[in-house]
C-alpha cells in the first residue's frame, strides 16, 4: 500500500518500515531469528490521488485543499449538469471549511456525479502536529492506521512478521498475502487476538489459557490478530 506524504521532512520516498511498537512487544514476547515489519512505499505530494491515505501538516493539507478548490471551480464554469452542480456546490462548501474530499459527507450518488474527476483530497487524510514531526516512525504508524489497512502476525522459528491487509479481509484473504497457493489450498487459521496474546505473556501462554480460536476462511481478521495458517500443499 502507498502513502502521500506532504511537507514532512525526515520520512524518505521510497519503501518504508512502519515500526508498530506491537511487533516490539510480540519479539520481546516470542523467540524468534528476527523481526520484519509490515512496508509501506512512500509518495510525495505528487503521488496524492493514487496513495491510499496522506500524511500531511496543515499547510500541507491546506494546499491539497486549495487544488481541490481550484478543480471544483473550473468544472463549475464548464455547465455540469444540474445532479453534478448540486455536489460540486456541496463540496466546494466542505473544502472551504477545510475539510477533505474523503471525509466530506458526500452520497453514493454525489460520488458517482464526481468520479470523473481526481481530487488531491479523496483518500483519507491524517494531520500532523508540530509536535509529532520529531518521531517519524510514530508518524508513518498513524498514516498506516488511517490508510484502511490493518496488519496480522505469524510469529515464532525464523521470523515474527506483521503482514498488510485491507480492513475487512478474510482470514482465506489475509493467507493470500503470503502466498497465493495458502489461500487457494486454506483449511482454518489458528488465532489468537493481541490483546489476549499480550494480557497472556506470550502465544504458548495464551493458548494455555484457552484464547487460541480456529477460525474458518470467511472469518475476518482482526488487527494484529496472531495466526497459525493451515492450508493443503
Amino acid at each position: 500500500m502507498t502513502i502521500c506524504v506532504c511537507g514532512i521532512p525526515g520520512i524518505p520516498i521510497g519503501k518504508n518500515n512502519i515500526k508498530d511498537p506491537r511487533l516490539d512487544q510480540t519479539h520481546e514476547l516470542v523467540e524468534a531469528k528476527k523481526k520484519v515489519y509490515a512496508q509501506v512505499d512512500v509518495v510525495g505530494e505528487e503521488g496524492s490521488m493514487e496513495a491510499d491515505s496522506i500524511l500531511a501538516t496543515s499547510d500541507g493539507l491546506m494546499d491539497l485543499l486549495i487544488k481541490d478548490i481550484e478543480m471544483v471551480e473550473t468544472r463549475l464554469q464548464r455547465d455540469p449538469s444540474d445532479a453534478e452542480r448540486a455536489a460540486l456546490l456541496k463540496l466546494q462548501e466542505e473544502l472551504e471549511a477545510e475539510t477533505p474530499v474523503s471525509a466530506a459527507g458526500l452520497s453514493d450518488e454525489e460520488r458517482a456525479e464526481l468520479s470523473a474527476h481526481g481530487f488531491h483530497t479523496s483518500r483519507p487524510v491524517v494531520v500532523v502536529g508540530d509536535d509529532e514531526r520529531d518521531d517519524p516512525d510514530a508518524v508513518l504508524v498513524r498514516g498506516f492506521a488511517g490508510s484502511g489497512y490493518i496488519s496480522y502476525l505469524t510469529v515464532g522459528g525464523s521470523e515474527n512478521r506483521a503482514w498488510v491487509i485491507r480492513d475487512g479481509a478474510t482470514a482465506a484473504e489475509a493467507a493470500g498475502a503470503i502466498h497465493t497457493d495458502l489461500e487457494k489450498g486454506f483449511i482454518r487459521a489458528e488465532v489468537i487476538g493481541f490483546d489476549d496474546f499480550l494480557a497472556a505473556g506470550g502465544e504458548t501462554e495464551a493458548k494455555r489459557a484457552g484464547h487460541q480460536r480456529l477460525e474458518m476462511k470467511q472469518y475476518i481478521v482482526q488487527d494484529y490478530d496472531l495466526m497459525n495458517i493451515r492450508a493443503n500443499k
